[in-house]
C-alpha cells in the first residue's frame, strides 16, 4: 500500500495494530478522522489518553474501574457471598447484560495455559483463594469458557479451595464446548448462570 504522506502512513500503521483492524480498514478510519473537525479528533485522542492514564483496576475483584473499588463491589444490594469467577473484563460485561446475576465477580485476567507460558502465579488466583479463606463466601461459580484451558483453571482453583466450606458450581453447558463466554447470546448465558450445576459433577462425568 503506497502513501503520499508519511504522517498518513504512520497513522494507518498505528490504527492497524488494533485487533481485527487490517490496513484497508485502518486507512478508511484514518481518512474518516481526517474529514472530521479537529475538535472531534481531539476529543477522541483525549478520551483515549485519559483512559490509559487514569483507569484503575478494582482492588477487590480486578474489574476495570474509575475508583479503587468498582461499582459492583461497592454496591450493598449485591450478594457479596456469591462470587462468579471469569476470565476477563468482557465476561463481566456479558454476564451483567443478562440481568440474571446479582452477586459479585472475580476477574482472573486469563486462563492457565502452559503452552503460552501462563501459570497460576500470573493470574489473579492468589487473591481469590485468600478472599475465600478469609471472607464470608457462600458459593463460587466458575464461569470460564468451555475449553481445555478453562477447565484446567477451574480445576486448579477447585483444588486450592476444596477444604473450604463453600459451594462450588459451574455454569450449565448451554455454552458450547470450546466457545468463549463473551460471544454467547444473552439468553443462553443468562440461563447458564441460573441453571448452574455443582462443579464436582462437571469433571466426574467427563
Amino acid at each position: 500500500m503506497e502513501f503520499s504522506s508519511k504522517l498518513l502512513e504512520k497513522a494507518v500503521y498505528e490504527m492497524s495494530q488494533l485487533p481485527g483492524i487490517g490496513k484497508r480498514t485502518a486507512l478508511r478510519l484514518v481518512l474518516h478522522l481526517l474529514k472530521q473537525p479537529k475538535e472531534q479528533t481531539g476529543l477522541l485522542s483525549q478520551a483515549l489518553l485519559n483512559m490509559r492514564e487514569e483507569i484503575k483496576f478494582c482492588q477487590s475483584c480486578h474489574n476495570i474501574s474509575d475508583v479503587a473499588i468498582c461499582e459492583i463491589c461497592s454496591n450493598q444490594n449485591r450478594d457479596h457471598q456469591l462470587i462468579c469467577v471469569v476470565e476477563d473484563i468482557r465476561d463481566v460485561m456479558a454476564i451483567e447484560n443478562t440481568g440474571q446475576f446479582r452477586g459479585i465477580y472475580h476477574v482472573l485476567g486469563g486462563k492457565i495455559s502452559p503452552i503460552d507460558g501462563i501459570g497460576p502465579s500470573q493470574l489473579n488466583i492468589p487473591t481469590l483463594v485468600e478472599k475465600i479463606k478469609t471472607g464470608n463466601i457462600r458459593e463460587l461459580i466458575f464461569a470460564l469458557s468451555s475449553t481445555m484451558e478453562g477447565d484446567t483453571t477451574n480445576f486448579y482453583i477447585y483444588r486450592q479451595i476444596k477444604e473450604c466450606d463453600i459451594v462450588t458450581s459451574t455454569i450449565a453447558r448451554g455454552i458450547s464446548v470450546g466457545d468463549e463466554l463473551e460471544y454467547a447470546d444473552e439468553v443462553t448465558l443468562g440461563r447458564s448462570i441460573l441453571h448452574r450445576v455443582p462443579f464436582e459433577n462437571s469433571f466426574k462425568n467427563t
